[in-house]
């Protein structure tokens, strides 16, 4: 029988909350102004679907004699995943992320990237924590994939022609790549087959798009309490979605649609239109 979500997360939950306590104490800062404010960070914490399936992904394998190194790289994983946030709030200058205000609105620019900086080394100590040569090597190249992912937004998200194969690429180096480098991570620690630390691989690179895709959509149809962030905001910051994508290569779409897409893109538009 297929378990339901609520009761993979109780099956998860002792493991889940070692992860959450290995996060809490790498992330530890020793300067008064900044600790509350990451310490609040850190125990947000979203989802952590990426640890999460980094357990999963092992627990077939040699899941229990093996386990103490699977929670430090899930750690690892969770620490890599909110310096990359703590970095993405400064470039989009967001004040606001999972309800709680961002580092970026306490703070200046310099002080925060040397924030996330200090988040990426730790994360890195986890991954070298782990012994493992190959795990390190599945994090650096990670790393190197979501910088990519967030160079590629900066420079192309603002083409209103851009491809869905662009838009993959590009969602796949900021998102995915970290569903799927946490999918083989926990593979490779547990021992398992290398076919199948391939196919979990391709697994984590699927639910890795599927929910960017599906964060992109509820971006332009959800309500910003219930995202915990401003609605509308990948518009707002000149990011084109997979959702704008379609619409603006629809054979219907007008040239007065496009051309409010297009100065919404540019910043000149109000939130009034933006909302329309």
């Amino acid at each position: 029988m297929l378990l339901q979500q609520t009761d993979l997360h109780e099956l998860m939950r002792a493991d889940m909350e070692r992860v959450r306590d290995r996060v809490t104490d790498a992330a530890r800062i020793r300067y008064a102004d900044i600790s509350p404010i990451l310490e609040g960070i850190v125990q947000a914490g979203g989802k952590r679907l990426r640890p999460l399936l980094l357990l999963l992904a092992g627990r077939p394998y040699q899941y229990d004699s093996k386990l103490d190194v699977l929670i430090t790289a899930a750690a690892g994983v969770e620490l890599l995943h909110t310096a990359s946030l703590v970095h993405d709030d400064t470039v989009d200058r967001a004040a606001i992320r999972r309800g709680k205000p961002t580092l970026n609105s306490k703070f200046d620019a310099g002080s925060v990237i040397l924030i996330g900086d200090f988040l990426f080394a730790q994360s890195a100590i986890l991954a070298a924590a782990t012994g493992s040569t190959r795990v390190v090597s599945i994090f650096a190249s990670t790393l190197a994939d979501i910088c990519d992912g967030q160079l590629m937004e900066m420079i192309e998200a603002t083409d209103l022609d851009q491809t869905v194969e662009r838009y993959s690429e590009r969602i796949f180096g900021k998102t995915a790549s970290l569903f799927a480098g946490a999918a083989e991570m926990g593979a490779v620690i547990s021992g398992a087959p290398e076919i199948e630390i391939q196919e979990l691989r391709a697994f984590g690179t699927d639910v890795g798009l599927a929910f960017q895709i599906t964060d992109d959509v509820l971006d332009l149809v959800g309500k910003s309490n219930e995202l915990g962030k401003p609605a509308g905001n990948d518009l707002r910051q000149g990011t084109i979605t997979l959702p704008v994508i379609h619409f603006l290569n629809s054979p219907d779409v007008s040239a007065d649609a496009r051309t409010r897409i297009a100065n919404i893109v540019a910043g000149d538009a109000s939130d009034e239109v933006v909302e329309q």
